[in-house]
């Protein structure tokens, strides 16, 4: 069992939101890992963790989606359903965090950071979908700011197993603690 300090740890669950939960993902389905992150949200905040809920939207005509010259861009042929970017329902409590962020990452263009910093966090378990997408980019601008963070690999999930397996066993243990969700528990 992993014991974090609950008066420096924050839980920040990525891209947990109608339009992303609606898409088929592996090796864990999107309402397992949605279960997953309630479940680590619940045991956060009744330990005085807190609790981060980071969610990706885009503006009606994409004015604001980033503009990268790359081989697979984002759709903005049809817009995206009314909503898409809220949160699933439930999840969000009073008190949480909630960041709306444009990138893959949940530091860059957010207060994320600050937000923390000003609570005195200095770890992260960080959850949600996709694990190579989202979680992946949050988790490297983590390292990189030097927060220490955990990922609970039962709570996050990709596109296809491979994806999941390949940054689950081979980016991840270079760059945080990767656990499942029942061996973390809060303690100060």
């Amino acid at each position: 069992m992993l014991t974090l300090d609950p008066k420096t740890t924050a839980l920040v669950l990525i891209d947990l939101q109608s339009g992303i939960l609606s898409l088929p993902v592996t090796p864990h389905s999107s309402q397992e890992v949605l279960a997953k992150g309630r479940k680590l949200a619940e045991t956060a905040r009744a330990a005085g963790v807190c609790v981060a809920l980071v969610h990706v939207g885009f503006a009606p005509d994409f004015a604001d989606a980033p503009p990268h010259n790359v081989d697979s861009p984002l759709s903005t042929a049809t817009a995206l359903p009314a909503n898409w970017s809220d949160l699933a329902p439930g999840l969000q409590q009073e008190g949480d965090l909630v960041i709306l962020k444009r990138q893959w990452g949940a530091f860059t263009g957010t207060d994320l950071d600050l937000q923390l910093r000003r609570r005195g966090i200095r770890t992260i378990v960080l959850a949600g979908i996709a694990t190579n997408f989202g979680v992946e980019s949050t988790l490297r601008h983590a390292w990189e700011l030097g927060y220490d963070v955990v990922v609970p690999e039962d709570a996050c999930s990709s596109l296809n197993k491979e994806m999941h397996e390949m940054t689950i066993t081979h980016v991840f243990p270079r760059l945080c603690r990767v656990t499942t969700t029942q061996d973390i528990g809060f303690s100060a």
